[in-house]
């Protein structure tokens, strides 16, 4: 059985009390109403990560995740943030790959796989995010596009490894525009890239991998959106930043 993941990706927001209350009141709706065996991330910006943590406590379904790290393992890279130093507070999972890193910060396939590389000798999961704009996708060269960006960063792991990655298939032209993919083209994007996995490590672990949604994830389409076969949860933007959206959200399983 693949693992069903709902991940917030808080961005750049919230201060320091506003981050306490919203991991407050979430950790606090999910041990009173979710059921069942959904993973539940928590990615708040570098500074809320210790105080996130603490919030989080024993609550054995909710992680904590970052939104980024370097590819380099320590030195002289001012403003970075080592693996290293996510897994020694706390961390489990980090995004890398996120399409805002590199549309902003020109985050190439190459230098992905030195982050992942980064992540997986530290002991955390990658999010490993993928997806097309707006112009591949009216050209139709999606699925080309995708499975790309994967055998560029991802396809010299071992199978070991790949195992623990999670891929989170983000549609650009859905993020932040007010438009979502229908649940049909999300299921075409995570066959595709299951079957592009297989191709490479075979059906069985491609079956293991877990497939997130990334595009404009609300609580009224986050149950069509989950019913399909290869959707296994989700990376949440906005709708993380409310307590009662993103837990509605965890809920649609």
């Amino acid at each position: 059985m693949r693992k069903k993941i709902v991940a917030g990706n808080w961005k750049m927001n919230g201060t320091l009390e506003e981050g306490q209350k919203l991991t407050s009141e979430i950790v606090n709706m999910v041990k009173d109403e979710v059921k069942g065996e959904v993973i539940i991330v928590l990615n708040p910006p570098y500074v809320h990560l210790q105080s996130v943590k603490k919030l989080i406590g024993d609550a054995g379904n909710i992680f904590l995740g970052a939104q980024n790290c370097s590819d380099k393992s320590a030195g002289a890279y001012t403003g970075e943030v080592s693996a290293s130093m996510l897994a020694s507070i706390g961390a489990s999972y980090v995004i890398i790959g996120h399409s805002e890193r590199r549309e902003y910060f020109k985050e190439a396939n190459e230098e992905l796989t030195g982050k992942v590389k980064q992540a997986l000798g530290n002991r955390l999961l990658p999010i490993f995010c993928c997806g097309e704009p707006l112009e591949i996708r009216e050209k139709g060269n999606h699925v080309e596009y995708v499975t790309q960006q994967l055998t560029e960063s991802l396809f010299g792991f071992s199978e070991g490894e790949m195992k623990k990655i999670v891929i989170a298939y983000e549609p650009i032209w859905a993020i932040g525009t007010g438009k979502t993919a229908s649940s049909e083209q999300a299921q075409e994007m995570h066959a595709a890239i299951r079957k592009h996995l297989a191709g490479k490590f075979g059906k069985a672990l491609a079956s293991e991998i877990s497939i997130l949604y990334g595009g404009s994830c609300k609580p009224d389409n986050a149950e069509e959106i989950f019913s399909k076969p290869d959707v296994d949860g989700g990376l949440i933007g906005g709708a993380s930043l409310k307590s009662r959206d993103f837990v509605d959200i965890i809920k649609s399983f």
